[in-house]
């Protein structure tokens, strides 16, 4: 069912683009009604208008706060066509069809960025926008409703193929699309003054997201998949290699949270299926990233490497010599680019401007969604506690900070072996915390990662001796471990007739 297109009302921030659509407008002789700066616009572009306040016969108010908020505009927009009893309320009350609303809102999420002034803010709340949007997008069987920039050349195309008209699916399809930037713009609100007033959970969360790009499938291809941004982008730079998929998507997080945890300028991590297989924070590159990869180089085939750093050439070398889906990085220089792309399915991704500043972290269960604040806090010494007769040596406390902080990013029940500030064995992801420990031992033992200065760390309280019983007897000099079991005096105790050195953390740390 087309609709011809007699009135239009344009009210749009975003003033681009406006020339070729107001031709195409022009040139089906459709009426056009405008207000405030957008008006100046088209009477600058030398096209005929006629201002709000003119066609209301009441003046903007209250600073501009009201122009559009009027019988004559909404009427206008919401009746109708075909009901005898709306087409009589408009002549009754001389009002006409509105037939077309082009609006786009005041900026408040740019101005989010923009500025702290609150009164500032305020006054970017948009009101009469997204009130003249929902009409339209109610009455979207009589109705056009344009909410973006983006949308003016497929206007302009169902003008010259339906001769000034719009089809019934154009007219739904931006409905859908219509109603999506309404409670977007409010979720955004929402979400300002919730933080605004430290509310963490309030009573109805509203969530709102930016397509970022359609996946070619999810975890596995029978999955659809997509991933949206709360922000306009990821701040991932995708600078070489083909479309990155769900599972790189997972592994890019996963490494990226554990490599910003970690010093500036230092850190290479190494992950497969969202876990760590290797982790180094040693101060030169590329021994780091040769320490990294002995943990584990048989998982880290087919991996993500996140460099806390950028990449030259002599590193670029090295990691072209392993099969990876995605290197990640604080930049590359000119070299390693050149040699990285000799690879040309390899995903080469810039992390400089990725931060990990998200606060909540989110799960979903079908119609459930679980919210946490996320585990970021970055450790000191003041976070933990010596409970052994024996202290640590310096160099033990910085492992043991160092093996306690890639712990916390293990999949649960987790245990990490390190020395010199890098993982010699992980064990990930087991019911029992006893089969972590020996899953850790079996790679350090595999790899010949064995040491004298070996420390381990476990994400949560070892419930009974046999766990550090199973460390120590591998060699393990040093543990750190949150305290809060029964059997905690047990442990102390184990750790003095040892002469182990034992740390107790002040904060659990599981990641399921």
């Amino acid at each position: 069912m087309k609709k011809k297109i007699k009135t239009a009302l344009i009210s749009v921030s975003d003033k681009k683009k406006l020339r070729p659509l107001l031709n195409i407008l022009n040139k089906n002789k459709i009426k056009l009604i405008s207000s405030g700066g957008t008006y100046k616009e088209i009477i600058r572009l030398n096209f005929k208008c006629l201002e709000v306040s003119k066609f209301t016969n009441s003046p903007e108010i209250l600073e501009g706060r009201v122009k559009t908020l009027h019988p004559k505009i909404h009427a206008g927009i919401l009746n109708k066509r075909n009901k005898k009893s709306h087409f009589k309320d408009l002549r009754d009350n001389n009002f006409e069809n509105i037939d077309l609303v082009i609006v786009n809102f005041y900026p408040f999420e740019n101005t989010l960025k923009k500025t702290k002034d609150h009164k500032k803010i305020i006054e970017n709340i948009d009101v009469g926008g997204p009130a003249m949007v929902r009409s339209a997008a109610k009455n979207y069987n009589d109705v056009t409703v344009i909410t973006s920039s983006e949308q003016y050349e497929e206007l302009i195309q169902e003008l010259k193929k339906f001769k000034g008209s719009t089809s019934f699916n154009f007219r739904e399809k931006l409905s859908r699309i219509a109603f999506a930037e309404t409670a977007y713009y409010d979720s955004v609100i929402s979400s300002y003054f919730n933080k605004k007033t430290n509310t963490t959970f309030p009573q109805k969360k509203i969530f709102h997201g930016n397509l970022i790009e359609q996946l070619r499938y999810g975890e596995n291809p029978h999955q659809q998949s997509a991933i949206y941004s709360s922000s306009l982008n990821t701040n991932l730079n995708q600078i070489h290699g083909k479309q990155l998929s769900y599972n790189n998507y997972n592994d890019i997080f996963s490494s990226l949270t554990i490599s910003k945890s970690l010093p500036k300028g230092k850190g290479t991590v190494i992950v497969k299926h969202a876990n760590p297989c290797g982790v180094s924070a040693k101060k030169d590159h590329l021994e780091s990233y040769k320490s990294a990869l002995s943990c584990d180089p048989v998982s880290a085939f087919g991996g993500i490497v996140s460099c806390n750093y950028k990449i030259e050439k002599n590193l670029a070398i090295e990691l072209n010599k392993l099969f990876l889906e995605v290197i990640i990085a604080n930049g590359f220089d000119n070299n390693a680019i050149k040699i990285l792309k000799t690879k040309k399915n390899l995903r080469l991704i810039d992390g400089t401007n990725y931060k990990s500043k998200e606060l909540f972290k989110f799960k979903s269960f079908r119609q459930n969604i679980m919210i946490q604040s996320e585990d970021l806090s970055f450790f000191s010494k003041k976070d933990f506690k010596i409970v052994s007769k024996r202290k640590p040596t310096s160099k033990q406390l910085k492992d043991l900070i160092f093996a306690f902080n890639v712990c916390r990013y293990v999949k649960s029940n987790a245990i990490v072996l390190a020395s010199d500030e890098t993982t010699v064995g992980i064990g990930s992801g087991q019911p029992s915390r006893l089969d972590s420990c020996q899953i850790a031992i079996n790679k350090m033992k595999k790899f010949n990662l064995q040491t004298d200065n070996l420390v381990a760390a476990s994400d949560a309280f070892f419930p009974f001796v046999d766990g550090i019983e199973k460390l120590v007897q591998s060699g393990v000099k040093a543990v750190v471990q949150p305290y809060g079991s029964i059997r905690d005096k047990e442990i102390i105790n184990f750790a003095n007739e040892t002469n182990t050195v034992l740390l107790f953390s002040k904060t659990r740390h599981f990641r399921h």
